[in-house]
């Protein structure tokens, strides 16, 4: 951790909704003036596309577990000394996964490859990293350690599988059935890497929704942010002015002493209440080392 330069991650499994996170923290950084280094957690998976099908075609003959969730299927140790030399230095290695032919457009590369490694240029405030692996804790990585603000975005589970399952299928032109046994490869690596960062996250922001979720994989329609409250967990509550956020918030509830909910179409809003400040502390601190 580091008061020069510090570290901020958003970390959620794929589906989980950490785009919308990110918006608040881009509307964060635009009004405080806050030069960010932005890396994407995609960007330290281990294998490209083509080599990704040809290691899971590999993994399932010999009866191997092989996910984008877990160590096998990513450089943790990249993720960890990206974060430490940051923390040190203010810069790092750090590269793009080109989703899509438009992404891939500019760096005339095939989608779903990688671009160079490059260094991150001197002078950014601070790193944002927005991904799976932000809090991710292993005996040979742990990246937890060097994140000065985690926050996890973690829908109940039904939820983000149907968040899971649309954008999938809408987006990236998979079947229903192809997702569904993603979804089921991914659940050891889900349970032992993804789920143990939200007990080390600062907050949490949990999705629950208010209609039938109890059979995610015929949902016709993801439930909208009205039909959803989200609960935010804070690990440290004294550092919070709650009777604050009660008031700010409308229909706004605490249901235990470290929790706060809110209805789901104030979630831009709680985040962006609940974050501010504390980015805008970070940013002094900076200043005073």
């Amino acid at each position: 951790m580091s008061l020069k330069h510090p570290i901020i991650a958003v970390t959620g499994s794929s589906g989980a909704g950490t785009t919308t996170v990110k918006n608040a923290f881009e509307h964060i950084f635009r009004r405080e003036g806050i030069n960010p280094a932005v890396v994407e957690g995609d960007s330290f998976h281990r294998y490209d596309r083509a080599e990704m099908k040809a290691e899971l075609a590999k993994a399932h003959n010999e009866g191997r577990n092989l996910s984008h969730f877990g160590p096998e299927g990513n450089v943790f140790e990249k993720i960890s000394e990206l974060f430490h030399n940051y923390s040190e230095s203010g810069t790092g290695k750090k590269r793009y996964y080109l989703h899509n032919a438009e992404e891939a457009a500019p760096y005339k590369q095939d989608p779903g490859t990688f671009t160079p490694w490059q260094d991150i240029p001197q002078g950014t405030d601070l790193l944002f990293y927005e991904g799976l692996h932000g809090g991710v804790v292993t005996p040979e990585a742990n990246v937890a350690q060097w994140v000065d603000l985690l926050i996890g975005v973690v829908p109940i589970v039904n939820l983000e599988w149907i968040q899971k399952i649309h954008r999938d299928t809408a987006q990236r032109g998979y079947s229903a059935e192809a997702v569904t046994d993603t979804i089921l490869r991914r659940m050891h690596d889900y349970v032992h890497y993804i789920t143990p960062q939200f007990s080390r996250s600062h907050i949490n922001f949990q999705r629950v929704p208010t209609v039938d979720t109890s059979n995610p994989f015929i949902a016709r329609d993801i439930p909208t942010p009205d039909e959803s409250f989200i609960v935010i967990r804070f690990r440290e509550p004294r550092k919070h002015d709650f009777p604050y956020y009660l008031n700010m918030i409308t229909d706004s509830f605490m249901s235990r002493p470290n929790t706060l909910v809110v209805p789901g179409g104030k979630m831009g809003f709680a985040m962006e209440l609940i974050l501010t400040p504390i980015i805008h502390d970070m940013m002094e601190k900076k200043r005073q080392s």
